[in-house]
């Protein structure tokens, strides 16, 4: 039995509460029912897209989904406990990539800022949602697909895009890089 306080645990109840059926929301999100299922049964970590999908499609903010609990004002995420606190989210749809929610537990927040370390044996899928996405190169070089545009940027670097254009960030030079990434998505 999953945790009841897990991400997966959080979509299905939400997707409960609205009456749906797994198929339904798996429809109504565009996320395949498969998937859907691996994520609620905690065997898989969405992709950002992904958990921007099935957001919206249950009426709510990212963040709903990832926060444990309140923390008040300031939230700060120390340097050195960044790498440690990294959720894996390998699996069928975020292979390759490895999250520290930077804002979890502000449940006021409209924005949702990640530190990511991008491994470079997977390649992400291009994907498209709703809202904003600014990056920053922390390390190494990635690699952004933007439509039918290639980028290789550098540590310093950044990016700002919409992100309802087909997207994908990736590292580049066979090395592991670390990004810094603020999402935005409307609810």
């Amino acid at each position: 039995m999953s945790n009841p306080q897990s991400l997966g645990s959080r979509v299905r109840t939400y997707r409960e509460r609205l009456g749906l059926s797994s198929e339904e929301l798996a429809k109504n999100s565009n996320v395949e029912a498969a998937v859907l299922k691996s994520i609620e049964a905690d065997e898989v970590y969405p992709s950002i897209g992904t958990l921007v999908r099935l957001a919206r499609a249950l009426g709510q903010r990212v963040g709903t989904f990832t926060d444990d609990q309140f923390v008040p004002d300031p939230i700060i995420v120390k340097a050195e406990t960044m790498v440690a606190a990294t959720t894996s989210a390998d699996g069928i749809e975020a292979p390759g990539y490895h999250y520290c929610l930077l804002g979890m537990g502000k449940t006021d927040r409209h924005m949702e800022p990640y530190y990511i370390i991008v491994d470079p044996q997977n390649k992400r899928p291009i994907s498209a949602h709703e809202g904003e996405e600014f990056i920053i190169v922390v390390n190494d070089e990635v690699e952004l697909v933007y439509g039918k545009q290639t980028f290789v940027l550098s540590a310093g670097d950044s990016m700002y895009y919409n992100s309802v254009v087909p997207h994908a960030v990736n590292a580049a030079n066979g090395k592991p890089a670390t990004i810094y990434a603020v999402i935005y998505t409307p609810i």
